[in-house]
């Protein structure tokens, strides 16, 4: 277990000394060429009920996509993350101007306040469609470097014990975080597919 924690840690070091060094406008440009893939992927085209992570400054933008999910009359649930533990929920978010108005937390990440008790939560209801994944890291093969927290790996457990089951999950990506192998233990669930530009 220690030498996959050190292999896990060099490797997010690795991927965070690339990702730093793109300029934002290449940032946004890979953001746009991966948004449009998706807009394009039957998966998201059928789903109505899908998850999006609020990206960070090293993470494929999501603001055009979220617009693009309410543009086309899909629910939209977003992470509030527990800092304390890794239990993550995802609430229901009604509208873009709702988005404006969600704090920040420590991790400059915005989401529903801890004492918001007003939102649907994903899989209180009907579950979820789509997942769209961040991470640090991701291989062909669908493993995923997180940031070591393991938000994601508790909440598609409980996907998986939702009637619906487990919903399809993308990861976005750039292409400076793709890897060859990303080392996983048993707990780590492998994701469907991973979306970032290649030479198609």
């Amino acid at each position: 277990m220690a030498a996959l924690r050190a292999a896990k840690q060099a490797l997010r070091k690795e991927i965070k000394r690339r990702v730093s060094a793109l300029s934002d406008q290449e940032k946004h440009r890979q953001s746009v060429v991966v948004s449009q893939k998706l807009f394009r992927h039957p998966k998201y085209v059928s789903c109505k009920r899908i998850a999006v992570f609020l990206s960070m400054d090293d993470e494929v933008r999501t603001e055009e996509i979220i617009k693009d999910v309410f543009k086309g009359g899909k629910s939209c649930f977003i992470p509030r993350y527990e800092s304390s533990s890794t239990h993550m929920d995802m609430l229901k978010l009604n509208s873009l101007q709702d988005m404006e108005t969600l704090p920040l937390t420590s991790w400059n990440i915005q989401q529903p306040a801890d004492d918001d008790n007003s939102r649907e939560e994903a899989l209180a209801a009907g579950g979820l469609d789509l997942i769209l994944m961040p991470g640090l890291g991701f291989d062909m093969s669908g493993k995923r470097l997180g940031r070591g927290k393991g938000f994601y790996d508790t909440y598609l457990e409980r996907c998986i014990r939702h009637p619906k089951g487990k919903p399809y999950t993308i990861a976005l990506a750039f292409k400076e975080q793709l890897c060859q192998e990303i080392p996983v233990n048993d707990n780590d669930v492998l994701i469907d597919e991973v979306l970032y530009e290649d030479d198609e």
